[in-house]
């Protein structure tokens, strides 16, 4: 068991795979869509250094299988089934919640314009937003949430939910598993002694063009979203 010892271990993945392991991992994965409130939690990061560890948390959860794609496979499999529950949570809320969001005042836990910047990243992108807000941190977190607000259809919804769950939740956790294996047999280094390089890079990637585009990106006016109107869920 991990202690608390610094804030930054909150933004360090190594943290919770050895604090939680395995249930852990997937609450964070489906808070971070279901509960609309872990965007500030790791979420690509976590993923990688998921598969560096894939083995491990498989072992200490259920026994390893003895094959080191299969626990791996298993891991993936669980964290995109709590990816797409947590969506689909967001999206239903979305659906519900409706244009209320829109007139809710601020707090550390919500900011209006993370919805407004994903509701323009949906009108833009379309139904290809719900697979590619997956790798975009704070977009994925909202993306589903304005999908439901948008009365998007409960079928292509689920479609793209599982493609995009499946696609971030593999590419990334297998990436992290065969590059640890990689470096050690052709470089003989161990990813693991280098997680706060790895970490760190991984931020850059994925959070860097997020950033760039809100601070240097074109005004847009946020005021039309203020009144709008939505339709009310048909029952």
């Amino acid at each position: 068991m991990e202690d608390f010892t610094n804030w930054k271990d909150l933004l360090n993945p190594e943290f919770y795979i050895k604090l939680g392991g395995f249930w852990l991992i997937l609450f964070i994965i489906f808070a971070e869509t279901g509960l609309f409130v872990g965007f500030f939690l790791p979420g690509d990061s976590l993923l990688f250094v998921s598969g560096i560890y894939s083995i491990d948390i498989i072992s200490a959860t259920f026994g390893s299988t003895g094959n080191d794609f299969l626990d791996t496979f298993i891991l993936a499999s669980s964290v995109a089934l709590a990816a797409i529950i947590g969506n689909e949570v967001g999206y239903y809320f979305g659906r519900k919640a409706g244009s209320a969001l829109y007139k809710k005042e601020d707090t550390w836990l919500f900011k209006k314009k993370y919805l407004y910047q994903a509701h323009d990243f949906f009108e833009k992108n379309g139904a290809l937003a719900i697979i590619m807000a997956r790798f975009l941190p704070v977009v994925r977190t909202f993306t589903p949430i304005v999908a439901g607000i948008v009365k998007m259809d409960k079928k292509d919804f689920l479609r793209d939910n599982i493609i995009g769950a499946v696609l971030w939740s593999f590419l990334l956790i297998f990436a992290g598993h065969y590059l640890d294996k990689l470096f050690i047999d052709q470089f003989g280094i161990d990813l693991k002694k280098k997680l706060e390089l790895i970490i760190i890079v991984i931020v850059l990637i994925t959070t860097v063009p997020v950033i760039l585009k809100f601070l240097f990106g074109k005004k847009q006016d946020f005021s039309k979203y203020e009144n709008h109107k939505f339709d009310e869920d048909e029952e």
